[in-house]
């Protein structure tokens, strides 16, 4: 990467927090020292660098030469940086919707106007977080995580992802299908989902066919060895579209991609900060495409 790499960066993410419609201010009583646009661009560098609070203003002065400070800036139009409990306190306000907003400006970014997306990948992972109490670690001498799943639907062609769904406690694949493919077809027409064994169901095939009007692909399950088969999952085992399910692997591609740049640890202990924390890194996933 060059040595304003980031600069382009933040030229990038202010392009599209304005393109997003986010106010400026959160509230006409709230302090005229930041605008929005400014916390927010300097929590998305953040993340893109991967440190926490304290290490990221600190670090951010030294970035570059004088000159381009100055420019860094001038394009962010700061008077000075801000202190970093400024940032997490901004990041614990703002609602999660503006990252909805966003994600929906950068998908049309990406797409072109009346686009039919070919596939359609969904898939799940999990992130963690490591905070825990040191005292109560070391009396049971054992490290505590807590993890927060992920469910995502990606453009298989693209690397694009579409959207996301969260869950702090573990649930079923299948409960997150529905919402993310009616995500998906508000923004963008799909062609194809396709899922693996986790999502297999009955329920989820009619709902893709009948009411999306879309091709469903998903391995179908057995037990005991038997296969419990309604009229979709029997044309799920007759005829296997093998070529097209290939590309869910595509999914799965995109969450290395972001737990190998930006960690697959989570740094905030609130878990609605935490949630912010990773769709921003989907976000950065998204820009830098």
């Amino acid at each position: 990467m060059s040595e304003n790499w980031y600069i382009n960066f933040v030229k990038t993410s202010l392009e599209v927090i304005r393109n997003s419609h986010v106010p400026l201010r959160s509230s006409k009583f709230s302090k005229k020292k930041y605008t929005q646009h400014q916390l927010l661009t300097l929590i998305i560098l953040k993340e893109k660098i991967g440190k926490d609070y304290r290490d990221f203003t600190e670090l951010l002065p030294n970035l570059t030469t004088i000159t381009d400070i100055i420019q860094f800036t001038d394009i962010i139009q700061l008077e000075e940086i801000p202190h970093y409990t400024t940032l997490q306190k901004f990041l614990s306000r703002i609602p999660s919707l503006t990252f909805r907003i966003i994600l929906k400006n950068v998908i049309r970014r990406l797409h072109q106007k009346g686009e039919i997306i070919r596939i359609t990948s969904i898939d799940s992972t999990g992130f963690t977080s490591s905070y825990a109490s040191h005292y109560y670690s070391k009396r049971i001498n054992k490290t505590r995580k807590s993890f927060i799943k992920a469910s995502i639907a990606v453009d298989s062609d693209k690397l694009i992802i579409l959207w996301w769904k969260f869950s702090k406690v573990p649930v079923h694949d299948s409960q997150h299908a529905k919402s993310l493919i009616n995500q998906v077809i508000r923004i963008k027409k799909s062609d194809c989902f396709t899922m693996d064994k986790g999502y297999d169901s009955e329920k989820i095939h009619q709902y893709i066919r009948e009411n999306i009007g879309a091709e469903s692909i998903i391995p179908v399950r057995k037990w005991n060895g038997n296969i419990y088969s309604g009229k979709y999952r029997k044309e799920m085992i007759e005829n296997f579209n093998q070529e097209k399910y290939g590309q869910r692997n595509m999914v799965e591609t995109v969450f290395s991609v972001i737990k190998r740049k930006y960690n697959e640890n989570v740094r905030s202990r609130k878990y609605f900060n935490q949630i912010k924390e990773i769709k921003i890194r989907m976000l950065i996933h998204n820009m830098t495409l």
